[in-house]
């Protein structure tokens, strides 16, 4: 005689986790319905008290000035090539060490894996002012390469750290295979493993682009110029003595924020695959 498992309880546990998740959503979905919205309004009508949560006579005036008379368009341009410039070397190098640590019979496996996950939480700020005297003795002061040597530095440990978890959980048959069949190391990572590994490379690069297409701190410190400053910098020094341009602001928040919105709507699938089997195998 089967057993009667009672349902209610499942039942309102997952609506509440439901939910909680909806809210979550909502939470963090309004101020981005906000800044679109504050975008295509007017002066007026920005600061009107009470505010309203749509235009009442919506405009594209804040676009036109913040890419006409602003230069949005230049510092997206920098943002492109610098956090493109900087992903690809960070997931070049995170596979071919990911793939090592996953593979090789190393000693001191945990510990490196250790030192990785401390050093990617570890505030970019401390090392601020050494990075500073390097890069200016360096001469990389105002240049593409003075952000991106950086920014693969201080991104690489954790793209390493997703990459080894994956790969661990690539079977190591099909690695046996390939060597039978005569395909050396470097023809069996890049021809068999390299496509297997696409969903932990999609969540690297996802969590690389984001950090250095949004970092703010080291992209003000190194570039003083402005032929070589990144969005998130430009959009910051929109401000004037006497005024501060909202509309325009928001506007160019817009710009900033669409690249990385399609990326994560594009890659969500792989980048919960790669995480799930990180954190199954890690």
């Amino acid at each position: 005689m089967s057993r009667h498992v009672p349902r209610t309880g499942v039942r309102r546990y997952v609506n509440v986790v439901n939910l909680g998740g909806l809210l979550i959503a909502v939470c963090a979905t309004l101020p981005l319905v906000w800044m679109a919205s504050a975008s295509l309004k007017g002066p007026g009508e920005i600061s009107a008290t009470p505010p309203s949560p749509l235009p009442r006579h919506p405009t594209l005036s804040n676009y036109e000035t913040a890419f006409a008379r602003n230069g949005i368009g230049h510092y997206f341009l920098n943002s492109v090539v610098v956090a493109g410039v900087s992903t690809v070397l960070i997931l070049s190098l995170a596979f071919f060490a990911g793939y090592a640590l996953a593979r090789l019979p190393l000693r001191g496996r945990g510990a490196v894996m250790t030192a990785l996950l401390m050093l990617s939480v570890f505030p970019p700020i401390a090392l601020l002012v050494p990075l500073f005297l390097m890069e200016r003795q360096a001469g990389l002061l105002n240049s593409y390469p003075g952000l991106v040597i950086p920014y693969v530095a201080l991104n690489l440990p954790f793209a390493i750290w997703i990459m080894r978890n994956y790969l661990s959980g690539i079977p190591g048959e099909l690695e046996e295979a390939a060597v039978v069949d005569g395909a050396g190391p470097l023809r069996t990572a890049l021809t068999v493993i390299l496509p297997l590994a696409r969903p932990g490379l999609f969540t690297a690069g996802v969590f690389s682009f984001t950090a250095t297409w949004s970092e703010f701190l080291l992209a003000l410190t190194f570039n003083g110029s402005d032929d070589r400053r990144t969005v998130s910098v430009g959009i910051a020094l929109f401000t004037s003595q006497y005024q501060v341009p909202y509309g325009v602001i928001f506007a160019g928040a817009m710009v900033a924020t669409v690249p990385i919105a399609l990326l994560v709507l594009i890659f969500r699938r792989s980048v919960v695959s790669g995480m799930t089997t990180g954190a199954v195998k890690g």
